[in-house]
């Protein structure tokens, strides 16, 4: 696996759940906002990010090094952390 794992998420998408019950099923380590619990400036940056890689800022989006997973997508999740 190449690079760290940061997750975007929404805390009631039942995608963005089952996106970080898998990593922690395979032991991946990573990093994750719940968008929608941010606020303000702090919510604006972060969509911001999140528009650099995903136009449509649709969760869950998943970056993986240089490489941007959008959606719970589990058999090319687990080919980019190599599993």
């Amino acid at each position: 696996m190449q690079g760290k794992v940061q997750v975007y998420t929404l805390s009631t998408c039942g995608h963005c759940k089952a996106t970080k019950r898998m990593l922690d099923e395979c032991k991946v380590e990573y990093e994750f906002e719940d968008v929608d619990i941010l606020q303000g400036e702090e919510r604006a940056a972060i969509l911001e990010e999140i528009r650099k890689w995903n136009p449509d800022c649709s969760f869950p989006t998943i970056i993986i090094g240089d490489r941007v997973i959008v959606g719970y997508k589990e058999q090319e999740l687990r080919e980019a952390l190599g599993l």
